[in-house]
């Protein structure tokens, strides 16, 4: 059955993510940004979490919110296709949204499940298969040479300390 994320405030990281893996998603407004703030925190976006985006989200839109940590206002995020409606009056908006686009309706016919497993086989196929281990192997191993990376330069600037003191 379809499955629409009500953001009525920030929905900031895994609030997004969240939001993000629902069919439809209405958007605050006039307060609260929906933004992917991992870049601004340090925290990486694992495969599963990148591969969410690159599917739902134009390439720029996924660019603004991943290198960018873009905050999205509602209409921002209406106009880049993060959201599908705003709702500035929360759960009465969800209603009439989900009125209009008749989703009451939508599973009855029995199909909803498989047409929206066609709609998102490449997702689903790359989240259940050997793809899926080899880019979080990729994943893990690439942060394993950064983390080498930055105790290299850590030790390597102690060293230059050091080394580099007036000898009075």
């Amino acid at each position: 059955m379809p499955t629409v994320a009500l953001m009525n405030g920030h929905a900031f990281a895994g609030g997004l993510i969240l939001a993000t893996a629902q069919h439809y998603r209405l958007a605050p407004t006039p307060r609260g940004f929906l933004c992917l703030n991992e870049l601004v925190f340090g925290a990486p976006l694992k495969p599963a979490m990148s591969a969410l985006f690159r599917i739902k989200y134009s390439h720029s839109t996924y660019r603004s919110l991943v290198l960018e940590a873009k905050r999205f206002t509602g209409e921002d995020a209406l106009a880049a296709g993060i959201a599908d409606g705003l709702a500035p009056k929360g759960l009465e908006d969800l209603l009439n949204f989900i009125k209009e686009k008749e989703l009451i309706d939508k599973s009855k016919s029995g199909v909803y499940g498989v047409l929206k497993m066609e709609m998102y086989a490449g997702l689903v196929e790359f989240m259940r298969g050997p793809a899926m281990e080899a880019h979080e192997q990729r994943f893990e191993e690439a942060q394993s040479r950064e983390g080498e990376r930055k105790e290299f330069g850590k030790v390597w600037y102690e060293q230059w300390l050091k080394d580099t003191k007036a000898k009075l």
